[in-house]
């Protein structure tokens, strides 16, 4: 029910944030540095929820080399303006001025030594030597465009009150770094969409990225059988490929190469996996043949995959021969037992879905935003940032630098 108008707390600043995750506090501290009065809201009772579980706890917060091809967006080359504006180097350097102890594990991930809080505490301390005003338990409840001075008013419910903590405050600059609906669980939700729609910016197709995939035929049992197993294979979809770790779960396969090539996979598609990716699998058991004809089929794979893995694999593939020794298989076999290896078709009935999924793909069309500002082309002091726009990165801390960018260019002009 609408409150009347004297019930309302009037507040004027220049910029509000609407998100107090990595772009949106970030966004807030560069904005303040230039002298701007501004308002972070967030829904949560808390801010940077979704920093503090990154990484496993280290928050995964750039990586050393990246580039526009790290990005998937309809427009594969919106990301190069602000990637170039505030480089990794630029984040690594602030990072160092804190003195935060850092560590570089495998593909250039930088992960914090200590703990993630070290990223969301520096973040904090830039908001407060700048004056930024952060608020939780936010409710948006609606945005409007009001007058060409103000530009925007932002309604909000405050707390757990009633009527009395409604607000409603305007301001010059509104940036919407609401997130996505990836795990809603840590503020997750589709309130960025809401807004761009009310201002009739166009939306991409969204769905669940950096996701585990699930079965529902005769590789589920499999999954659960092996469910805790991980080794490194090459996964491929679609002309994409990654080579990293799989892990088998109790729903079905998780790690890190499934979670990229997650991003690519549609519903109906297979994956291939490469079992063996460091051998060039037919020339191994060929040559195996000829010098260690003795050894079973699976006594030569144990050597090089985890000893549950292969015994289903071998019932799978090759358990009439399960007790031929190598030399009794001909060439033949062995290759097709090698194409087996190294292209195992699964196809997966669907993902977890955004509960567990690390971003949301789609989002905010950005035909529609400035690569430059981040400002929408059509509505003048309205700003979208972060994981709501259409551009997701790989695992491995692109889509941190891609909140450090894009809300380091929106806070340069807000």
């Amino acid at each position: 029910m609408p409150v009347p108008i004297a019930q309302y707390e009037l507040a004027q600043y220049d910029v509000i944030v609407l998100g107090a995750g990595a772009a949106g506090l970030f966004c807030a501290a560069v904005a303040a540095a230039r002298g701007r009065r501004v308002l972070v809201l967030e829904k949560a009772n808390k801010v940077g929820k979704k920093i503090l579980m990154s990484g496993g706890g280290r928050c995964n917060f750039t990586n050393y080399s990246v580039t526009a091809d790290n990005f998937i967006s309809g427009n594969p080359h919106f990301s190069k303006s602000a990637l170039s504006r505030y480089t990794q180097w630029d984040f690594i350097a602030l990072v160092e001025r804190y003195g935060i102890a850092y560590e570089e594990r495998k593909h250039g991930q930088l992960f914090c030594l200590n703990s993630a809080a070290d990223i969301l505490a520096m973040l904090l301390d830039e908001c407060e030597k700048y004056g930024v005003t952060i608020a939780t338990r936010c409710d948006v409840r609606g945005v409007e465009a009001v007058s060409p001075e103000a530009r925007y008013a932002v309604e909000y419910a405050q707390g757990t009150a009633g009527d009395n903590a409604v607000c409603r405050t305007t301001c010059h600059s509104l940036v919407v770094a609401t997130g996505a609906l990836s795990i809603p669980t840590l503020g997750g939700s589709g309130l960025g969409y809401e807004i761009a729609a009310q201002f009739s910016l166009p939306l991409t197709e969204r769905r669940a990225g950096l996701v585990p995939f699930m079965f529902s035929d005769a590789t589920k049992p499999l999954c659960e059988r092996l469910s805790g197993i991980s080794l490194e294979v090459e996964v491929k979809c679609r002309g994409q490929s990654f080579t990293e770790n799989l892990l088998f779960t109790h729903r079905g396969i998780s790690g890190p190469v499934i979670l990229q090539i997650s991003n690519y996979w549609y519903p109906g598609d297979a994956i291939a996996v490469n079992l063996l990716p460091a051998l060039d699998c037919t020339q191994w058991l060929l040559e195996a043949k000829r010098a260690q004809g003795n050894i079973l089929l699976r006594t030569l794979l144990q050597r090089e995959l985890p000893k549950a893995l292969v015994a289903e694999l071998q019932t799978l593939w090759w358990l009439p021969e399960a007790e031929r020794k190598l030399a009794d298989f001909s060439d033949q076999r062995l290759r097709e037992l090698a194409s087996l290896l190294t292209d195992w078709k699964l196809k997966p009935s669907g993902t977890e879905g955004y509960r567990t999924a690390e971003v949301t793909l789609g989002g905010v069309d950005t035909a529609a935003i400035s690569s430059k500002t981040m400002e929408a082309r059509a509505c003048k002091g309205l700003y979208f940032i972060g994981e709501v726009l259409d551009v997701s990165g790989h695992l491995g801390g692109y889509n941190f630098q891609w909140a450090w960018s894009s809300a380091f260019s929106a806070g340069q002009v807000v």
